[in-house]
């Protein structure tokens, strides 16, 4: 494997700084994979999944193509938001630049994690003429439904600490001077002086639009024509992207989901894991190269089938099994619809008290790496909610797709939520989580145009739970748990409400399957696959998760850490810390709180850099009240500093 640095020059004069592996089998051409990303590739990302770029060139046969996105890392221009119009520019013009190589076939593929398979799949929809196929890994198709901005039409909330504030202080790194060269310095000033914190934005957008139309694939998919992989993961926050997309993609296509979070395959918590390179190379010269196959003899779906398994917010490993599926929905899938009993001359409404911190056993809906664990027992929140429970039969219960809930509700309030989980409830009276759905009953019938409830009018609403695969054992109950909130995963809604729901109405409708699948696949032996160490070594920051309940305070604190030092290129360091807090008052949660650090210091022997970005967000029943301050430092003294002060009216919200 050859390995260089060089210039990307699009349309507007602008260079854009990319990584190129080029493989060393005597081949003259080589057709040519595509990561792009702002997570700066020289070092905040040097080491994440280099393995996979040196085997795709030296197992694949590939040239590899790693790209800082403009604005980022070393390249120049503005990060003026995520997936902006003009990336697509950019984009298209790297992928023109690629294909005309003197050591290119022509033929581009695109792929990645998350950002970049968000943009995989946006730049798809564009068509340039040397796209020949993606391989989408944990992205979404709808950036407003399904990403880390809003979910149900309610804004989350954890996330806010997490990338939604971090993505502030990296954009305003600065370039690597070893690599920008001599105007390194006047690059990151401007940086300083022109980058708005993309969470202002995302703030301000509340409701469904043409700006989070914006990257979304959802609902013209017939914009992609060329061949899509899509790999996801039921541990992982973008899981609705799988067979939503699969099922109204009309190109070539594929679909893999394992059980893993949002992190490598080959390492992911929960496992089982595999070795995904072989499986993009496999996919990549189907479509990539003249001599490559175009057809397979494998059924396009392979997933995995969770089985009962106990709950850890560390999960090592689930029971399960691996199986094909010739088409979306499989044929053998049926609804089967599950209704509480109701006794004779019982009443019929069931009133929930809403305790608006619920829902810390779920913590969020994307696991990661720690402190972004998994679901634990959810029995502490179970008990705070309404609960209705079923029976499973001796043969067990198997369901794979999308479960939902229909019910008839009021709320004595003209802003509320709902939040419903459904739970496979062991022998013990552990309650596993096994999807979730959550609804801002304000959205109730849309997202662009939301409207109030009628204060103690029952409505019909259905909330649609994620995408899931579960078996229930034997001997096990199917438990639906229905709250008023889902916290800190989601803000709280401006004043304290309580639900009704008509118990003669509500009906779980579950994606039963029964029968025999379409086979099990094989997979290649993991090799080279970099395990994750996430124990602190003596120079790394401790991580932590912690919930606090102040009891005379009538509060919750939900807290996180993490952080650590690493070796860089160009004989440099990097030393990162995040650290976020969550508050909610329980007597008025319209008062809730979310206060996040984050701190990078790269050095170099050109120069000692730290950018630290502080945001605090207080909520009202009226507004978020938002205060972002930036500090840049360089080689110890004052480079920059700019402080953000907005008040953003909450709109139904």
């Amino acid at each position: 494997m050859q390995f260089s640095r060089l210039w990307i020059t699009v349309r507007d004069g602008t260079k854009l700084a990319a990584d190129i592996y080029l493989p060393t089998n005597g081949s003259n051409s080589f057709p040519v994979v595509l990561e792009a990303l702002p997570y700066r590739k020289d070092d905040l990302t040097a080491s994440s999944h280099a393995d996979d770029y040196v085997r795709l060139a030296d197992e694949g046969g590939f040239a590899v193509c790693r790209l800082d996105l403009r604005g980022t890392g070393s390249s120049g221009g503005l990060a003026t938001d995520e997936y902006p119009p003009s990336e697509l520019e950019d984009l298209a013009d790297v992928i023109n630049w690629l294909a005309s190589q003197t050591w290119s076939n022509g033929r581009v593929a695109m792929f990645g994690y998350s950002y970049s398979g968000f943009n995989s799949l946006q730049v798809a929809c564009t068509r340039p003429p040397a796209l020949s196929a993606i391989c989408a890994i944990y992205a979404t198709d709808d950036r407003y439904t399904d990403d880390v901005h809003y979910m149900g039409g309610a804004l989350r909330a954890i996330d806010l600490v997490d990338y939604c504030h971090y993505m502030t202080a990296c954009n305003l790194l600065p370039p690597v001077p070893a690599v920008f060269g001599d105007d390194w310095k006047s690059e990151w000033r401007y940086r300083c002086e022109n980058n708005r914190p993309w969470v202002l934005k995302w703030l301000e957008q509340q409701h469904d639009g043409p700006y989070w139309r914006h990257g979304s694939l959802r609902p013209d998919y017939a914009r992609i024509e060329c061949p899509t992989m899509i790999v996801a993961g039921w541990a992982d926050g973008y899981r609705n992207n799988t067979f939503r997309t699969f099922e109204a993609l009309q190109c070539e296509k594929s679909l893999l989901i394992g059980p893993w979070s949002h992190s490598a395959p080959a390492y992911s918590h929960p496992g089982p894991n595999i070795d995904l390179v072989p499986e993009m190379i496999a996919w990549f010269n189907r479509w990539l190269r003249t001599e490559g196959e175009s057809t397979s003899s494998e059924p396009p779906i392979r997933v995995f089938i969770r089985h009962s398994t106990k709950p850890d917010a560390d999960l090592l490993m689930l029971n399960g099994e691996w199986r094909f599926e010739d088409t979306w929905p499989p044929k053998r899938s049926v609804t089967a619809t599950l209704r509480p009993s109701i006794a004779k001359g019982s009443n019929l409404i069931d009133t929930l008290e809403v305790r608006p911190d619920i829902g810390t056993a779920a913590w969020n809906s994307c696991a990661g790496g720690l402190p972004w664990g998994q679901p634990t027992d959810q029995r502490e929140d179970d008990a705070w909610s309404l609960i209705y429970q079923w029976p499973v039969g001796s043969e067990g219960l198997e369901i794979l797709g999308h479960a939902a809930i229909a019910m008839n509700l009021a709320s004595d309030q003209p802003v509320a939520f709902v939040s419903c989980k459904i739970c496979d409830v062991f022998p013990d009276g552990t309650s596993a989580l096994v999807t979730r759905g959550f609804l801002n009953l304000t959205h109730r019938q849309s997202s662009t145009d939301p409207k109030p409830l009628g204060v103690g009018t029952f409505e019909k609403v259905t909330v649609e739970c994620e995408a899931t695969s579960w078996m229930f054992g034997s001997g096990h109950q199917v438990r639906l748990s229905i709250a008023g909130s889902d916290w800190p995963n989601i803000w709280a809604p401006p004043r304290a409400f309580n639900l009704q729901i008509d118990r003669s109405t509500l009906e779980l409708s579950l994606p039963q399957i029964s029968g025999i699948g379409a086979g099990k696949p094989e997979f290649k032996p993991i090799v080279r696959a970099t395990a994750v160490d996430e124990s602190p070594s003596n120079d790394s920051v401790a991580t932590k998760w912690i919930v606090e309940r102040d009891i005379l305070d009538h509060t919750t604190v939900a807290r996180t850490q993490y952080g650590g030092h690493s070796d860089v290129r160009d004989q440099g360091t990097a030393d990162e810390l995040y650290q976020g807090e969550v508050g909610i008052s329980l007597t008025d949660p319209g008062q809730s709180w979310v206060y996040a650090k984050t701190r990078y210091q790269l050095k170099w022997p050109e120069a000692d850099c730290v950018v630290e970005a502080r945001m605090r967000v207080q909520s009202d029943a009226e507004a978020f009240n938002v205060t972002i301050d930036i500090d840049a430092d360089l080689d110890g003294a004052e480079f920059a500093r700019k402080r953000y002060e907005n008040r953003i009216l909450r709109r139904l919200l």
